[in-house]
């Protein structure tokens, strides 16, 4: 049977939501290990990025809505999504991350967890099952279970996101773009993507790494 792998998106696009680019390669590597995708973003509202500009519009869009771009309509509300229907989960980057699933790009490490991507990550750390974390991604991880299970994590080697990492009670490692740093008493896999990447290229190799890692962790 095909291992499941829950893929939580955050909207549709890098400064409003999850990154395209790494999202996409997660997907295309889940499927090239063999796996299955279970696409998923929380119903809640947005503040829209114009991306030709990097402007804000004023305008607001639907994180699940814009996540079924990505997944091609197959998505499912994290809300109805436990962790006894999956076998790993991963979070490609993208701004959406540290502002939908978490509010880390206002509040840093004081970083409050959307409460549905809380509870099935928590549900996934208490049955030991992997966790995979891209990008800025790995600061969702940091600021939910800082404090309890003190993870190793990367976002590359950016010394202000680091030290906010390490504020949560987390320990950051720095680690080059196409590498990744796997936390196996905690079991949670990072790389930094497009923190670092400078081609299209690195982000690949560095994300196919990272969810083959996951996988064998199942």
């Amino acid at each position: 049977m095909k291992k499941k792998i829950g893929v939580i998106l955050s909207g549709c696009g890098v400064y409003d939501g999850s990154e395209i680019h790494e999202a996409v390669f997660t997907l295309l590597a889940i499927d090239a290990n063999g796996a299955e995708a279970v696409c998923m973003a929380p119903d809640m509202a947005l503040a829209e990025v114009n991306h030709l500009s990097g402007e804000a519009t004023g305008a607001t869009r639907n994180v699940l809505v814009e996540s079924a771009r990505i997944a091609r309509g197959k998505i499912r509300n994290i809300a109805e999504v436990t962790a006894g229907d999956l076998d790993a989960v991963i979070l490609p980057g993208g701004f959406g991350a540290a502002k939908n699933l978490c509010d880390f790009a206002l509040k840093g490490a004081a970083a409050s967890i959307q409460p549905e991507v809380a509870r099935l990550l928590k549900e996934m750390a208490a049955a030991k099952k992997p966790i995979g974390a891209i990008c800025i991604a790995p600061v969702v991880v940091a600021a939910l279970l800082g404090k309890e299970c003190s993870p190793e994590v990367t976002i590359g080697n950016d010394a202000g996101t680091a030290a906010a990492v390490n504020a949560t009670g987390s320990r950051h490692v720095d680690c080059p773009v196409t590498e990744f740093v796997v936390d196996r008493k905690n079991r949670i896999v990072s790389t930094p993507a497009y923190m670092l990447a400078g081609r299209i290229g690195e982000a690949h190799e560095g994300i196919t790494r990272t969810v083959k890692a996951v996988i064998d962790l199942c």
